[in-house]
This record gives C-alpha cells, structure tokens and sequence, in this order.
C-alpha cells in the first residue's frame, strides 16, 4: 500500500497541491522539517504585501546651497527642484517582496506645497506565476536646514590666513586681482573634488597688500605655492593654537606670509651698473629684463639675489608717444622730448622700427629712453 505525503497549509489546513520536487520533506529525527511549511495561495496573498514603504521620508536640504544629506555627510546635488531627489529617497527607501519578480514600477509625483512631496506610486510584479499591482503614497518632507560648509561660512570661519605683501613697495593691483584669482581657482579645484570644506571666507585689501582667508591650511599652502610660482618671491608659515577639537587634540590656525620681489614686470629700473635702465619682464627665481639702451637680454647676476639693488625710475604704462624724427645710425634715434618739443638723440635700442613715425618714450632721472610697444612686452 502507498502513502503520499501531502502538505496542508498551517493557516487553514487546506491541501497545498505542490509540484513533487518542491514538496516539503518529512520531519527529521530530530522532528524538525528541512524548510518552512509553506501557506496555500489564498493565505499567502491574504498576508502578502507587494512593498514596503516607510510612513513619511524626510529630506534634509541646505536652504543656502542646496545641498542634500545623505547618509551622514552633506552631497552637492546643485538643485533648487527636489523632485527628483524625492523620488530617489523613496526608491531608496522602499522594499520589494523577495518573492516578486518581473517588477515594475511609476511614480506620480505631487508638490503639496513649498516642502511637501506625496509620492503616488503603483507597483506590478508576478508572484506564484499571479500578477499582483498594488499602491503606495508616501510622503516626502523637505527639510531645509543649514549645511556645515554654509554655517561655516557664515560664522566667518577660516583655519589659515594668507598675506600677499611685497618687498619696500606695495603689491600691484594686477597683483593683488590675480592672487585673489588664484585663491578661488584652487577653491573650485577643490570642490570640483568634492571636497566641501574649501571656500574663501574673506578677503580684505590692508595699505600693504592683501589678505585671504581661507578654509583649510591645506588651501592656503596651495595658494602661498602658486602665488610665489607666477610671481616669484618667497613665503613662510607661521602657527598658532586656537582652541582644540572634541578629541581633545591642539587646533592651529596658520599665516602663511608671503614675500613678492622687490620689483614687478612691467617696472623699468636702473641697476647703476653703467649699462642703462631695464624693463622687468620676469621676476621668478632671478630678475630678468630687457635693456632701454640696447635691446639686449638682461639677468640678475647670482649673488645679486632675486633682484640687483637698483632705483625705480617708473613703468611702462608710463611712457608716453612721441614722434620719432630720425634714425641716425644702428645706435642712436632723434625723437621730440614730449615735454621740452627738442629734438633730441637718444639710444637706439634694438626693438625700435626705423620706419614707424613714432615711439614710447619714457623720462626719467636717468634720461630719456625708448621702451618696447605694449604688444612687444
């Protein structure tokens, strides 16, 4: 006589008609089955839930950047519209039945109000070879709040200070615009990182130079290094304690002093060497430049350090245009003085166009003098 092994659901009892290889074995010695008895399909779906969805999302968004929390550290999402960060939390958030597959699912959203998202969404997906939908709302809070990068800043916080001066002068203004240039270019490498934590807190001209605070001292030695770079010179650091964190560690704040070169491009010196004033071109490493009396290349000699002691006789952008009313020979021009109207002979350096009509001169204590055109410098 054969016995067949029939299971019966343990909700109500019935006969479950299964396929033989998916029957559930037999008690064990130990009286325990090899896996859980399963319930018939009425119970099954009368228990099932196709999702899972959690009563209400909060969203927390920095009402200043726009910045989303996630996890638990601020994200750059550069979004003023969060739909769509909504619907991602709520994807996020929500569960599928393990036994669902072939799901799908479409979200309608609707804006309740200014922070307010419901979430309409309708799910589909076969379980037990049975198609089953089933709907869930889910409400999406916005809440806006103040990310740690905004509260920083607006707390005017700053861990290093950078101070662009120069040696017995004050810095350009070329210079000045082009450090602060250089600050918010290293900013905006950084955050293209995303590193949230750099940003410029302050800048502030003083009546010799200009001062940059910045976020990190990480920052400020990326910017002390690429001023020095483009400009030459040289900087040193300074620390100095300020509080200390919640572990207990030493927090130091760092100046970073920055030493432009005596001279700038564009500045026409006289190194009293018997050879006729220059125009600075190049302050990096040594000071290079061009001869008003020659045309030749000029370099500061190694034990003259970074520049050659020397007196300032003014700028390029200070000469004026005058007419040039001869070319004597391969060393020497007549021109107009432009304050005397003189015709007067003065160095031919090699730059000067023996058929232009007129030149850029400059007058100085040291003479008059031809300087290259703007385009040349």
């Amino acid at each position: 006589m054969t016995t067949e092994a029939r299971e019966f659901c343990p909700n109500c009892g019935d006969p479950i008609e299964n396929d033989p290889a998916e029957r559930t074995p037999l008690p064990d010695a130990t009286g325990k089955r090899g896996r859980e008895q399963k319930l018939c399909d009425s119970c099954y779906f009368d228990r099932f839930d196709l999702v899972d969805a959690p009563e209400r999302i909060e969203v927390r968004v920095c009402s200043q950047c726009g910045a989303v929390h996630r996890g638990n550290r601020w994200v750059d999402v550069d979004a003023r519209d969060y739909t769509d960060i909504a619907i991602e939390e709520v994807s996020e958030a929500l569960g599928v039945h393990l036994d669902a597959h072939d799901v799908s699912w479409q979200v309608d959203p609707e804006q309740v109000d200014q922070n307010t998202i419901r979430m309409h969404c309708h799910f589909s997906g076969i379980v037990r070879d049975t198609f089953v939908e089933e709907d869930v709302v889910v409400p999406v809070k916005i809440s806006r709040q103040t990310c740690d990068r905004c509260g920083r800043i607006a707390g005017d916080y700053y861990a290093s200070i950078v101070q662009v001066r120069a040696v017995d002068r004050t810095p350009t203004a070329e210079e000045i615009e082009r450090a602060e240039e250089i600050a918010n270019e290293i900013v905006a490498e950084m955050e293209a990182t995303g590193d949230r934590n750099a940003f410029v807190t302050e800048v502030s001209e003083t009546d010799d130079g200009v001062n940059l605070k910045v976020s990190t001292n990480k920052i400020g030695m990326k910017i002390s290094q690429k001023i020095v770079e483009e400009f030459g010179g040289s900087f040193s650091d300074s620390e100095t304690l300020v509080t200390e964190d919640e572990d207990g560690e030493e927090v130091y704040r760092v100046t970073y002093a920055i030493r432009l070169p005596p001279y700038s491009p564009g500045e026409i010196i006289d190194p009293e060497d018997g050879d006729g004033p220059v125009l600075v071109r190049s302050v990096r490493g040594n000071l290079k430049g061009t001869r008003l009396t020659t045309g030749e290349d000029y370099e500061a000699r190694f034990e003259d350090g970074d520049a050659p002691e020397a007196r300032r006789l003014g700028r390029i952008d200070d000469a004026e245009e005058t007419t040039l009313v001869a070319v004597e020979d391969e060393r020497a021009v007549q021109v107009l003085d432009p304050e005397t109207y003189r015709t007067k002979t003065i160095a031919r350096p090699d730059f000067v166009d023996a058929d232009a009509e007129t030149v850029p001169v400059l007058k100085s204590r040291a003479g008059l003098h031809v300087v290259p055109e703007r385009d040349e410098e």
